[in-house]
């Protein structure tokens, strides 16, 4: 027995997660979705995972697809994480700023870093289902803050620089 949806939303609320885009392509063109569940799984070999609703539109897109990329969205892109959340909008057009990259994966331009991931396991869970994605491409882009979800709002969080500590 597990408690309800809500609760479980409400209890999760003060946790921060970052933001990102999950994107592919499929015979009608590029697919995406804002996504608050990517986690880094493994460093050799290098693995992420996200996870979707069996009621998304993009998952019924993209299910099958062997390739998907994921962009870690700045501070200043709430827009793009509010359109690629928004059900029945064309994402992708303007002023979505995108380009094909590796093995034909829409990505989106201006973000913190993107990956390219070949699937590498995918497990039905409860309403949702947990796609594991081999990393075969990576690239930082540009610099700045972080986005992240907190408190049920979009939130930029100011990037953190370490110094060294002199000693007198």
């Amino acid at each position: 027995m597990t408690i309800e949806g809500a609760a479980l939303r409400t209890a999760l609320r003060p946790y921060a997660s970052g933001i990102a885009v999950l994107t592919a392509a499929d015979a009608a063109g590029p697919a995406g979705v804002t996504i608050t569940s990517l986690t880094s799984i493994s460093t050799e070999p290098a693995l992420v995972s996200f996870a979707l609703a069996d009621t998304s539109s993009t998952w019924r897109r993209i299910k099958d697809n062997q390739w998907f990329g994921i962009q870690i969205l700045s501070g200043d892109q709430t827009d793009v994480a509010r359109r690629f959340a928004t059900p029945g909008t064309d994402r992708f057009a303007p002023p979505t700023r995108w380009h094909t990259g590796p093995h034909g994966v829409p990505l989106l331009d201006g973000c913190l870093s993107w990956l390219v991931c070949s699937r590498y396991d995918r497990i039905r869970l409860g309403d949702h289902h947990l796609v594991v994605g081999a990393v075969a491409h990576a690239e930082v882009g540009v610099g700045g803050d972080s986005l992240v979800h907190l408190h049920g709002e979009l939130q930029p969080v100011a990037s953190v620089a370490l110094t060294k500590a002199s000693v007198d």
